[in-house]
């Protein structure tokens, strides 16, 4: 099929520019990126007005298959993620059963292949069953299909498992995806330690308990020479220790959500469940660090760490109510609204933290938009806005603390593989 997305602004990360032009895909692939292409028989996509993007890349996405689908599936999360402007997500490991065999992560390609809204691309498990332990069969897994190696929702306790399996990862070419939280420190905290915390008599995660783990983390990276790549950096304490070790040339990235950068420990109010995350929602000092982050480079990356939960697992006391939110149809908009506008990211910065930088990170062949690359695209229309409706999102778990917000810059079609998915349709 030959599809022209017609009339739109080419965004180009790589090189930081932005420029009006229309786009030919010819089946898989972009053909062409030229002016007033000929139709000549092609479907057209009308994006005056819009911004063509290289197809949105969300690398921290839980899908809950297998072994939860009552609260999400690989169809109806890749699903929301085409709707929310992503082509391609990295699943998490942390499904029952683990992703530590082959055979999980060849059922997770098998499913998104046979729903076809997205791309996915399994992170394997680090240790065995994500217990921190035994290193899960690496080679294995990376032949399978994995593309990074994490135990996101624990992290790695012990030094020198996670030694040996930054070891393996860099003998194998992929990043070591790493969920920074000393346990000892967390113990049985649901909420950010502090003022908040303490009015409300909930049990505090202190900042110290990321940082300690993020310090950690790099020494090994640093002594081992391997790719770490640190998940949802929320204080400030942790941005430091990332710039700090990026000046001395440890082999480090990084990554933020869109609560993070959003929201403090204040949204948590009267005992708002559906602001309980992992790690916790901190404090406003805590958010202008890692916007300064991503302003300056030492975070490379924006992710969602989707993770949907039934009403049941919210619907609870807070001590009881299970961690995480759902973000992928909300994080462009977030994304829009809360940076752009406001200066932090101009749009071809933005673009690379959730395109290029993701695509360099796993490895995958995207992040461009040229003749020759694979056609998978991402259009956005940065004048149309919503209020957030949990109601409307198409993902099967509706745990979003963004209710009524008003957000502006929205996705309106995504194109994989040359397959054209629109938002509203």
């Amino acid at each position: 099929m030959r599809l022209i997305i017609r009339g739109g602004t080419v965004v180009d990360p790589a090189r930081g520019r932005m420029y009006r032009s229309d786009v030919l895909v010819d089946g898989e692939r972009v053909a062409a990126v030229e002016k007033r292409i000929p139709a000549r028989g092609a479907r057209v996509l009308d994006a005056e007005g819009k911004l063509v993007l290289p197809g949105l890349i969300d690398m921290h996405v839980h899908l809950r298959e297998p072994g939860q689908e009552y609260k999400e599936t690989v169809a109806t999360g890749t699903r929301a993620a085409a709707r929310g402007g992503f082509t391609a997500v990295a699943a998490m490991p942390n499904t029952d059963p683990v992703a530590d065999t082959a055979g999980v992560i060849r059922y997770v390609l098998e499913k998104a292949e046979d729903a076809g809204y997205a791309r996915v691309c399994p992170v394997g498990a680090l240790t065995r069953g994500s217990r921190g332990g035994e290193l899960s069969e690496m080679g294995e897994l990376c032949a399978a299909g994995a593309v990074a190696f994490s135990d996101d929702g624990r992290s790695v306790t012990s030094a020198a498992v996670m030694r040996r399996a930054m070891e393996y990862a860099r003998m194998l070419g992929v990043p070591v995806i790493s969920h920074c939280e000393d346990e000892t420190l967390a113990g049985s905290g649901v909420m950010h330690e502090g003022l908040v915390s303490t009015r409300l008599g909930l049990r505090g995660i202190p900042a110290a308990a990321e940082e300690v783990m993020v310090a950690r983390d790099l020494i090994l990276a640093e002594m081992t020479g391997c790719h770490l790549h640190v998940a949802h950096v929320s204080t400030a304490g942790a941005v430091r220790l990332i710039r700090e070790a990026k000046a001395r040339g440890v082999r480090v990235t990084a990554e933020a959500t869109p609560h993070h950068f959003t929201l403090t420990d204040r949204a948590v109010g009267d005992y708002n469940t559906l602001a309980k995350v992992k790690p916790p929602l901190r404090t406003d000092a805590d958010v202008a660090a890692v916007r300064e982050g991503l302003a300056d480079g030492t975070i490379d990356v924006i992710a969602t760490d989707h993770a949907p939960h039934a009403p049941h697992e919210k619907d609870v006391e807070f001590d009881a109510a299970a961690f995480g939110l759902v973000g992928l149809e909300t994080a462009v908009g977030l994304v829009f609204t809360e940076l752009v506008a406001k200066g932090v990211l101009d749009i071809p910065a933005a673009v690379a933290k959730m395109s290029l930088n993701p695509a360099r990170i796993l490895g995958l062949p995207s992040g461009d938009i040229e003749p020759g690359a694979v056609a998978d695209l991402t259009v956005i229309d940065p004048d149309a806005s919503e209020v957030v409706d949990p109601a409307l999102l198409v993902s099967k778990s509706k745990n979003t603390p963004f209710d009524g917000y008003r957000l502006k810059g929205l996705p309106y079609a995504t194109v994989v593989g040359g397959k054209v998915f629109l938002r509203d349709r």
